[in-house]
């Protein structure tokens, strides 16, 4: 009997098993092979084993990277490439290398470093389902690790501006996002009929940014311009996770905006509470330094300091 298999994984919103792009490739991958994963909803990643999200945990075993866990599911006999080629296996390997270099600057600066996605959207959903007071400091620590990464990758000569960096990593996802529908085409996945890994990296990297309503959409607006992409999300999702394909909840868009209203007013509200209380503690009446009070012998003048003793 094999092991039982636990995925922890940051949860889901607006028609989504899963907000973050590496968890959803990982159970859409697990969905394909028919791995039978146990999925756990996590609030914050200091709580898995190694500080990582997604990870997996069988038996004694802990293995976190959406590469690393799909490679131990094959071990277990969950293949979902069996049929494919080796030069297939190849072209596998070359399109996640391109998502990884053209397409997740871009998703990374869309969720965590576009200000106006960030502070509406990213911060809110996030610090709504971390517990206080790290929601107070995780979402700043994400957005920081995004943007480092993205200057890491894309920072260098000759961008040497904020700015010419986000117009080149946009440049770029665009362009990524031309390759991978020419390549589609009208099949149903990228090897044909059968979904395989270059199908779940490339739906856990499209979904968040067809589904999730943000105000600044400029990445969003070019990828529902291809039809077949679009397409493609809809079908993984309603053939595999059996979840509407509105891109909102089902309770609809003005329930979705509603919500996302109250988690940023509780939001607000906790920061305006830690303020507070430190003026409340600033304003408090301070209380002068006590002195030290002192023994003397009995005979002698002469005081020693290990007769000295605090009240």
């Amino acid at each position: 009997m094999a092991a039982p298999m636990e995925l922890s994984c940051w949860g889901g919103d607006w028609g989504l098993p899963s907000l973050h792009p590496e968890s959803l490739t990982v159970m859409a991958y697990a969905k394909f092979s028919g791995a039978p994963l146990t999925v756990n909803t996590i609030n914050n990643s200091w709580r898995t084993p190694k500080g990582d999200i997604p990870v997996l945990i069988s038996e004694d075993i802990v293995i976190s990277q959406p590469a690393k866990i799909l490679n131990f599911l094959r071990k277990q006999k969950y293949n979902a490439d069996y049929e494919l080629s080796a030069k297939q296996g190849a072209d596998t390997l070359a399109y996640i290398a391109l998502l990884e270099e053209k397409l997740l600057p871009a998703l990374l600066h869309t969720f965590w470093v576009e200000a106006e996605n960030y502070c509406s959207v990213t911060k809110p959903w996030f610090a709504s389902r971390i517990p206080f007071p790290l929601s107070l400091y995780l979402p700043g620590k994400m957005s920081r690790e995004a943007l480092n990464r993205i200057l890491l990758t894309k920072g260098g000569p000759p961008l040497y501006s904020l700015s010419e960096v986000e117009a080149q990593i946009y440049r770029d996802a665009k362009e990524c996002l031309n390759l991978l529908s020419k390549r589609l085409g009208t099949s149903q996945f990228f090897f044909g009929n059968t979904p395989t890994t270059l199908d779940a990296f490339v739906f856990g990297f499209l979904a968040p940014v067809y589904k999730v309503c943000f105000p600044r959409v400029q990445l969003q607006e070019h990828l529902k311009q291809l039809p077949n992409l679009c397409r493609f999300c809809d079908d993984i999702l309603t053939c595999y996770f059996r979840l509407t394909v509105s891109g909102h909840s089902p309770s609809g868009q003005d329930t979705a905006d509603a919500n996302l209203q109250k988690l940023t007013q509780l939001v607000n509200k906790e920061s305006n509470l830690i303020e507070k209380m430190d003026d409340n503690l600033r304003k408090s009446p301070q209380h002068p330094p006590r002195k030290l009070t002192t023994l003397k012998l009995a005979a002698g003048g002469e005081e020693s300091p290990l007769n000295r003793l605090s009240p």
